[in-house]
């Protein structure tokens, strides 16, 4: 452009003869194979669209190398809008487990994954009342959507005395079906005490939107002893309870009121599992009974509001784990 001379930028005619006939998206469709399947449409479409925006005639000033840099950008750009299976969540399934300790045996997988880490804890359960939890860590290929687990460290469990605990891994394969996703694949296992050869089999689990667990709070705590404070959440209406530390009564006969009911629980390296429980004796004037439970770990607190009945209790898990208080 030469000094002092005035330039007018050209416009672009939009009429039919300014443009090419637009690029079949179907004609392209081989730079996208490993895209995500339910993007592929969309970004076949936008780019034939680009495809075909570039094609104008020379008075928009696109070159064909301007056009061949246009393209590069965006099939660099475009695979960003793509993104793995997030298989992060909950996932509930049962097994046959022939000799095993529960009549049923279900299985929840509380996953996380970060790259091509996998993290998280799995419950091999009756129910909430009888299972075992432990950690898993494994890997996750994102291209063939396989996850390889194995269980590593138990957590806690409540299971009959007789009962032994195998530890799995788990190799599973991701899939839809409508709106419904699965892991399918198969477990190995060996008995915690000996790495004997335990069971096997094939498993398959589906997305839940909340962990069957949900109701029951877990709490993670690194100091001595724990003070527990129960108060009548709201207006005191004569709500009476019980609790049990661990299926032990250590408080009976208890009215909830403005002034807290107190009790400690010890955690250790020889005590790293408490349940606390609060049994509802009556309902008071307005049911349910409920209560404010305050937590005090040494310089951490918590607070848990605790609803009961008389066919239902309240329960609030400790798990002690040195060096890793919330």
């Amino acid at each position: 452009m030469e000094p002092g001379k005035n330039v007018r930028a050209k416009s672009c005619s939009t009429s039919p003869s300014t443009y090419s006939q637009p690029v079949p998206p179907a004609n392209i469709s081989f730079l996208f194979a490993p895209a995500v399947p339910i993007f592929k449409n969309v970004l076949l479409t936008r780019l034939g669209f680009f495809v075909s925006t570039i094609n104008m005639r020379e008075n928009c000033n696109f070159s064909a190398m301007n056009k061949k840099l246009f393209l590069a950008y965006f099939i660099c750009v475009s695979p960003l809008l793509v993104t793995g299976q997030n298989m992060t969540g909950f996932w509930k399934g049962s097994f046959d487990m022939f000799g095993g300790c529960f009549a049923q045996n279900n299985i929840e997988l509380q996953i996380t994954i970060k790259g091509d880490s996998v993290y998280g804890n799995s419950y091999h359960y009756l129910d909430v009342n009888n299972y075992v939890k432990k950690k898993f860590w494994g890997t996750y290929n994102a291209t063939s959507k396989k996850i390889i687990l194995q269980e590593r460290v138990v957590t806690t469990f409540k299971i009959p005395q007789e009962c032994r605990i195998c530890i799995k891994q788990y190799e599973l394969d991701y899939s839809s079906s409508g709106n419904t996703e699965f892991l399918k694949g198969g477990w190995s296992s060996v008995l915690v005490a000996n790495y004997i050869n335990c069971e096997n089999g094939p498993i398959t689990l589906s997305r839940v939107r909340e962990s069957a667990f949900k109701e029951i709070p877990e709490i993670i705590v690194d100091s001595g002893e724990i003070r527990l404070e129960f108060y009548d959440n709201g207006e005191i209406d004569d709500d009476s309870i019980t609790v049990r530390i661990n299926d032990r009564i250590v408080l009976t006969h208890q009215k909830l009121g403005a002034k807290p009911i107190t009790t400690t629980i010890r955690m250790d390296l020889k005590h790293t599992f408490q349940e606390v429980e609060m049994i509802a004796e009556n309902l008071g004037s307005i049911p349910p009974n409920t209560a404010l439970l305050i937590i005090t770990a040494n310089k951490k607190r918590y607070e848990l509001f605790l609803t009961s009945s008389t066919q239902k209790s309240a329960k609030v898990r400790f798990l002690y784990e040195k060096g890793n208080g919330d």
